[in-house]
């Protein structure tokens, strides 16, 4: 979910993993899993920017970018995953096991 969150604070900026991983606090084992299956479902469009590598002095980096259907669908899915996370008025907290 920080994931979506990060794209979704705007859409239409590129970001690439290290600047995902800041902004999440996770990991690059975590990130990029994440990113590439964001990809392979359509949510993400991806290319590598176009440096010369020795002259940039950093490897060339991958942009990744929300697709209009991966934006509408990442917001869809941040709702309900945050309804699903907001208690319910009047509703009965359950009690954990050991109290009974």
């Amino acid at each position: 979910m920080q994931v979506l969150e990060v794209f979704l604070a705007d859409p239409t900026v590129e970001r690439y993993g290290l600047d995902v991983m800041r902004a999440t606090g996770c990991p690059s084992g975590t990130i990029y899993p994440i990113l590439i299956r964001l990809q392979g479902i359509g949510w993400l469009q991806t290319h590598w920017e176009d440096i010369d590598p020795v002259q940039a002095g950093r490897p060339a980096r991958r942009w990744y970018r929300l697709t209009p259907h991966g934006a509408q669908s990442a917001r869809a899915e941040l709702a309900a995953y945050r309804q699903r996370r907001t208690p319910r008025r009047g509703a009965v907290k359950p009690r954990p096991t050991w109290e009974s």
